[in-house]
C-alpha cells in the first residue's frame, strides 16, 4: 500500500478504535502511570499520522516542497513515494491537514497563555492572603527550597499545589484541624506527586487539544481519562509512603465538606471510586504483562514512522 493512504487509514483507526479500547481497559486503574503513557503515545501517534500525511501531500502538490523533502535522497527513493492524488486533490488535502495543524498550535498557545495568567492570578491571591516573609528573614528561617508550604486561614478543609519554579503547597487551617499528622502528610505527598510528574503540563495539553477540536472523540476521551488517571497516580504516590488507609481517610475528610470544584468538573464524583480503589489494595500487574503493554504502546507510536519510511527502505534494501 502507498504510504499516504496507509497513514490516513492508520490515523483513522488510532483516532476511533484506539481511544475506545483504552478507555474500556480494566488494567488502567491498577497501572495509572502506564495508562497515562499509553494515552500520550496514542495521541502523539494520531498527530504524527496527520503531520506526516501533510508532508507527503504537500510534496505532491508543490514541486518545490518535493525537491526540498527529497534533496540528497538516493536514486529511486523519490519515485517510491508516488502520491495517488491529482494536484488539485493533493492541494485540498494538504490545506485541510494544515488547518488542523494550525488549530492545534493555536489551541496549545492559548492554553499556555491561559495557564500562565491563572498561575499569576493565584500567586497574587496567595500573597494577599498569606504574605511571604522578607527575603532576609526567609533565609534565616530556612534555606531556599524547591517548594514552599503555605497555610491559608479558612474553615473549609482543602489542599492544592501551585507548580512553578518555586512550587507552593497550599493547605488551609480547616485541613490542619481535620486531618491527623499522617493524613496531612499523605495529602501533601499527593500534591508532590502531581508536581514531580508534571501533571499540569499533561492536563494543559489535553485541554488544549479538546478545545481546538471539540468534536474529536479521541481528544475528549484523552482529557477525561488524563484527569482521572493523574489523580490515581498521585493517590498511589501518597499511599506508597503513608499507607492506603491514611490516604483514603484524607480523601474523605477533604471532600465531604466540598461543593462542586470550580476548575475540575466531575472531580468530586471520582472520590468514592478512588477511596474504594485505595481500600481494595489490588496489586500491580505482573511484570510480563506490563512489558507487553509497554511494547504494544511503543508499537502504536512507531507505526506512523515505519509506514512513512517503508517505501524508501524497500528501494534501498
Amino acid at each position: 500500500m502507498n504510504a499516504l493512504p496507509a497513514l490516513l487509514l492508520l490515523g483513522v483507526v488510532l483516532a476511533t478504535a484506539g481511544p475506545r479500547l483504552l478507555a474500556r481497559a480494566r488494567w488502567t486503574e491498577r497501572e495509572p502511570v502506564l495508562a497515562l503513557w499509553a494515552w500520550q503515545c496514542l495521541v502523539v501517534a494520531a498527530l504524527l499520522c496527520c503531520g506526516l500525511a501533510l508532508l507527503l501531500t504537500a510534496a505532491a502538490a508543490w514541486p518545490e516542497v518535493r525537491t526540498l523533502l527529497f534533496s540528497g535522497a538516493p536514486r529511486g527513493v523519490e519515485a517510491a513515494y508516488g502520491i495517488p492524488l491529482s494536484r488539485p486533490w493533493a492541494i485540498a488535502v494538504a490545506a485541510l491537514l494544515a488547518v488542523g495543524g494550525a488549530r492545534t498550535a493555536l489551541a496549545l498557545g492559548a492554553e499556555v497563555r491561559s495557564a500562565r495568567a491563572l498561575r499569576r492570578h493565584r500567586l497574587r491571591e496567595l500573597r494577599l492572603r498569606a504574605p511571604e516573609l522578607p527575603s532576609g528573614l526567609e533565609r534565616v528561617r530556612r534555606p531556599a527550597a524547591a517548594e514552599r508550604l503555605v497555610v491559608l486561614e479558612s474553615a473549609k478543609p482543602n489542599a492544592w499545589s501551585l507548580p512553578g519554579p518555586a512550587t507552593r503547597l497550599v493547605v488551609t487551617t480547616g485541613a490542619l484541624h481535620r486531618l491527623s499528622d499522617r493524613e496531612l502528610a499523605a495529602v501533601l505527598e499527593h500534591e508532590r506527586g502531581h508536581v514531580r510528574a508534571r501533571h499540569h503540563w499533561l492536563l494543559q495539553c489535553a485541554e488544549a487539544l479538546n478545545n481546538g477540536f471539540p468534536g474529536a472523540g479521541i481528544f475528549r476521551l484523552f482529557r477525561e481519562q488524563v484527569g482521572r488517571l493523574v489523580e490515581l497516580s498521585a493517590d498511589d504516590s501518597a499511599a506508597r509512603r503513608h499507607g492506603r488507609l491514611a490516604t483514603a481517610v484524607a480523601l474523605v475528610e477533604l471532600n465531604t465538606a466540598h461543593g462542586p470544584v470550580p476548575h475540575c468538573p466531575g472531580l468530586l464524583d471520582q472520590v468514592p471510586g478512588r477511596v474504594e480503589r485505595l481500600l481494595a489494595g489490588e496489586p500491580r500487574l505482573p511484570v510480563a504483562r506490563r512489558l507487553r503493554l509497554t511494547a504494544a504502546t511503543l508499537a502504536a507510536l512507531s507505526a506512523p514512522l515505519a509506514l512513512v519510511f517503508a517505501p524508501g527502505l524497500r528501494v534501498l534494501f
